[in-house]
C-alpha cells in the first residue's frame, strides 16, 4: 500500500495510542467506553506503524510530504 501519512501524523497517533493504553491499563476508563478506547488505540498504533490510513485513502487525503523531483 502507498503511504499517505506524514511523520507528524504518525507520531501523534503513536502518542494517542500510548495514552489510550495507559488509560485502559490503569483502569481510568473501563466498561464499554474503555473497550472502545482500547480498540481505537490499536487502530492508531497499526496505522502509524504501516503509514497508511484507510480513511485517508477513502477521502483522498495525504499528509505525506511530497518529494521534489529534479530534472
Amino acid at each position: 500500500m502507498k503511504q499517505n501519512m506524514g511523520t507528524t501524523d504518525r507520531v501523534a497517533r503513536l502518542v494517542l495510542a500510548s495514552l489510550f493504553a495507559v488509560l485502559w491499563f490503569q483502569h481510568i476508563v473501563t466498561g464499554t467506553f474503555g473497550i472502545i478506547v482500547l480498540v481505537l488505540g490499536c487502530v492508531f498504533l497499526l496505522t502509524s506503524v504501516i503509514g497508511t490510513c484507510p480513511l485517508y485513502n477513502l477521502f483522498g487525503i495525504s499528509t505525506c510530504t511530497r518529494k521534489k523531483t529534479t530534472q
